[in-house]
């Protein structure tokens, strides 16, 4: 029995639009609807809920219409977007019409397209998403852009409209349909948000990354060479490996093979042979409801306190995925029926290994190339004055809600810095579009990074600096009732000869945690002078600052105009600083108003002294 090619080129093809169109909701919602925490979190939450519940209304239509109306809407939608209009209520609305799309193709596409066509489109975005560096067509511009939004638009037009209409087999079960959600929350998670090295870039990283990449685009490639066939015992085994390898997921490259092969078990599985019954439609809504609860609790843990870490939630949707993939197949085809598949998975096996082995000899070279990058060479620095940024980027999007990475880099490399850090770093969180920043920006900057993981491994503060650097180290600061996480990074940097330490924070609770920072910087200031900044989340006539200050240190702003630093559009208070010691003097500083973040950069010069020059 062959695949329904049409069928799953059609449901793929929508897939890696509906996609982009969410790597586009998800931080508009943040950062136009939420505006940054200023909205409360749940009008925002029922905002986003009313874009996965009004599909519902579809239930109302036959699948067919549902199918060509949804199909126009998400083009629609994802060619506006393209163009920068109304940025938040059309990816919205094109969320709305992605998932009135898939409620077509689950009354429409056969049994034997579904799980090729799910994992193909979770490869392909994915992919596409690896080698643009983070960075989607959505957020460009340009002519090259425009032509591939068109081509994709174009390629899910004539595949509707060339699909067959009549069915090529049996349509799929409920169960596989509603996997779609938990799958493609788990798939999106995985695929960026892999353990980042805290110092320099990460040749190894991004090796394990395409590797993880690669087992995700041969998915669809291999269930369709093992077929429905499959023995449930392997099924059951590929589904508990999904529950495991998401409890490690945090290890380098674990994440995206070890989901890679529990999906496949799990697509196979509820792909099996039995009743398809009618309620697929319903199925997948709900399995969209699943994905959007999963997204919200897992990075509300950040600013709400939930009682229960956010580790949890991945563990419980990959859990809900084998119940539901794998439990109903054991009961009506119990492992002692082994025997009646030993011949399939053998027979199938050259197939899928020939089809990896090809993919892999174009795509792992590809991947590397793309994504591989030169570690920047060290610089020591032959003169006293440091330029030092301090900047909170707010995971890169502009005040317009558009990621605005390389805008930032492009400024910053303008005042050739010798020092920049970065609060607010996003290194992969499906919430803001899965984007590194850190790496976008030290690659504009042509800088090293050290990353100093705050929130999880994944979000944070950055250091770049191509000056020598003697040590670095994060010590995680205590939580003090609040329930993001922060920490406080100090880096020793050799400058003219000379060592000058660096503490780099974002405060979340500053009158618990400034004292241990102040405790940090007496300790690194006893031997070298200090320079603390980050967002500190005080002004100066806060008492935290007085804290501070009393560690030794000065506001050379204060002297130098007091500039406001937030909010961006409107500043009327500075809770951005750069704070010095004893051995460092002020030569200029000022608060550019750039558009980049909520919040605006303080842009120092400071130059090495000795205590006596003071004096």
């Amino acid at each position: 029995m062959t695949i329904p090619r049409g069928h799953a080129v059609m449901l793929a093809l929508g897939i890696v639009v509906l996609f982009d169109v969410l790597r586009v909701f998800l931080p508009s919602l943040i950062t136009l609807f939420g505006r940054a925490g200023e909205t409360p979190a749940e009008l925002m939450g029922l905002y986003a809920a009313a874009w996965f519940i009004l599909p519902f209304l579809a239930l109302l239509s036959k699948p067919r219409h549902a199918l060509v109306a949804g199909a126009a809407g998400l083009v629609a939608a994802r060619l506006l977007l393209q163009a920068g209009v109304s940025q938040l209520y059309v990816s919205s609305a094109g969320v709305t019409a992605g998932l009135i799309f898939l409620y077509g193709c689950a009354g429409t596409v056969p049994r034997r397209a579904v799980p090729v066509g799910v994992m193909g489109g979770i490869a392909l975005s994915s992919l596409v998403h690896l080698l643009l560096d983070g960075v989607d067509l959505a957020w460009r511009r340009g002519p090259l852009p425009w032509a591939a939004t068109l081509a994709l638009c174009l390629a899910l037009f004539l595949t509707l409209l060339f699909a067959p209409r009549t069915e090529e087999g049996a349509p799929a079960p409920a169960r596989l349909w509603f996997l779609f959600g938990p799958t493609l929350l788990l798939a999106g998670m995985a695929a960026t948000s892999w353990a980042k090295p805290e110092q320099g870039p990460e040749p190894l990283g991004t090796l394990a990354l395409s590797w993880g990449l690669l087992a995700l685009t041969l998915v669809a490639a291999t269930a369709a060479a093992l077929g429905p066939a499959t023995s449930p015992l392997i099924e059951l085994g590929l589904g508990i490996a999904l529950v495991a390898i998401t409890v490690v997921s945090h290890l380098p490259g674990a994440g995206v093979p070890g989901l890679s092969i529990g999906f496949l078990g799990s697509m196979l599985a509820a792909a099996g042979s039995g009743p398809a019954g009618r309620r697929q439609g319903p199925a997948l809504l709900g399995g969209g409801l699943v994905f959007l609860v999963g997204v919200f609790a897992y990075y509300a843990a950040y600013d709400l306190d939930l009682g229960v870490p956010n580790s949890v939630v991945p563990v419980a949707v990959s859990v809900l995925v084998v119940a539901v993939a794998v439990v109903p197949r054991l009961i009506r085809d119990p492992p002692v029926q082994l025997s009646t598949h030993r011949r399939a998975l053998p027979a199938a096996l050259p197939t899928a290994g020939a089809v990896a082995g090809a993919v892999a000899l174009v795509l792992v070279p590809l991947v590397v190339a793309v994504a591989w990058q030169p570690v920047p060479a060290v610089a020591a620095k032959r003169s006293g004055d440091v330029t030092l940024i301090a900047y909170n980027i707010r995971m890169g999007f502009g005040l317009d809600g558009r990621l605005s990475l390389d805008r930032i880099a492009s400024w910053a490399a303008a005042q050739r810095p010798d020092i920049v850090v970065l609060s607010e770093v996003d290194r992969g969180w499906l919430l803001n579009g899965g984007h590194d920043d850190l790496d976008r920006i030290a690659r504009g900057l042509g800088m090293r990074h050290y990353f100093a993981p705050a929130a999880d491994n994944v979000w944070g503060d950055a250091l770049l600096t191509n000056l020598p650097v003697k040590s670095v180290r994060s010590y995680e600061l205590g939580r003090h009732d609040h329930p993001t996480g922060a920490q406080a990074q100090a880096v020793v940097i050799e400058v003219n000869g000379r060592e000058l330490g660096v503490v780099n924070t974002h405060l979340q609770a500053p009158s618990g945690q400034a004292p241990e920072v102040a405790a940090i910087v007496r300790d690194l200031a006893a031997s070298r002078p200090v320079i603390l900044a980050g967002d500190l989340n005080t002004t100066p006539a806060d008492p935290e600052m007085g804290v501070l200050l009393a560690a030794g240190l000065t506001d050379p702003l204060k002297a130098l105009g007091d500039p406001a630093t937030s909010p961006a559009d409107r500043p009327v208070k500075r809770i951005d600083h750069v704070l010095i010691s004893a051995g460092l003097t002020a030569v200029s500083a000022q608060v550019p108003r750039l558009p980049y973040s909520d919040h605006l950069p303080v842009l120092t010069t400071l130059r090495l002294t000795s205590v006596d020059q003071e004096g």
